[in-house]
């Protein structure tokens, strides 16, 4: 049986819409949940003619739970048009989400819950001459957009939300870092850690950059060591029970987890 935190103190930068059920997690397994999120999500508006073009889609391919939370919204929490799309979600946590709305879901990953593992299917690798809408947030990553256009498809995005930096106030989690009163830091986006970094000043990002960091991708994991970070695991999945086998296996091996 994996050993549990006892008493541990693991900064949590997700948005505090989302980070409830990792901080229960934590605290279930004895340790100390500080929350501090880096990341506020915010609905983006959407003209009529977007959301037209998703009702004609042949495939309406969802990145991540933010995106069926602010599309459902967008759709009235309706499926669009009378030509139902077929869904896909890049994974579990997604398809759970939309299948909570009532949504069936046609395509998820086996295991590998990405971008790489979505294309790796069979339906999504044969889409040529078929419209594909994906739905995001602002500014997400080009690379599955890109492979489906590669093998012929016709590809448009709808973007329902937008991620921002929060005015928050970093002066309790600056003397945290101080006191060396962490003991790991949780990361889920290479964007949240870009802000987590710009918020705090250069003694306090040095004391982060010492700390484990448990990341939810090899991509975030690549970027956290050549920005410095000096102990990166990373999850096996993108799931909170993931992060929490992580967490408390780095911790019982590296560190024993400060409870000051």
């Amino acid at each position: 049986m994996t050993p549990g935190l006892r008493g541990a103190r693991i900064l949590v930068t997700r948005p505090t819409a989302q980070a409830q059920r990792l901080c229960g997690l934590i605290e279930s397994a004895g340790g100390q949940a500080v929350r501090f999120p880096v990341l506020e999500i915010v609905a983006e508006a959407l003209a009529e003619p977007s959301l037209q073009l998703a009702a004609a889609s042949d495939w309406l391919i969802f990145t991540s739970t933010n995106a069926v939370d602010f599309a459902i919204a967008a759709f009235g929490g309706k499926m669009p048009g009378l030509h139902r799309p077929r869904i896909a979600a890049v994974g579990e946590a997604t398809a759970g989400a939309l299948r909570a709305a009532g949504w069936r879901v046609d395509c998820v990953p086996a295991s590998d819950f990405s971008s790489e593992g979505l294309l790796a299917e069979a339906p999504l690798q044969a889409v040529a001459e078929q419209r594909c809408v994906i739905v995001r947030g602002v500014g997400g990553r080009e690379k599955l957009a890109e492979a489906l256009r590669a093998r012929g498809a016709d590809v448009a995005y709808l973007e329902v939300y937008r991620r921002v930096r929060p005015a928050t106030d970093t002066t309790e989690l600056i003397a945290a870092l101080a006191a060396g009163r962490l003991s790991a830091t949780t990361m889920t986006s290479l964007e949240a850690l870009e802000n987590l970094l710009v918020m705090l000043d250069e003694t306090s990002v040095a004391a982060l950059r010492a700390l484990p960091l448990v990341v939810v991708s090899e991509r975030i994991g690549a970027a956290a060591t050549e920005l410095g970070f000096s102990s990166v695991a990373v999850c096996r999945q993108p799931a909170d029970a993931a992060i929490l086998e992580t967490l408390t296996t780095i911790l019982n091996g590296e560190n024993s987890g400060g409870s000051n």
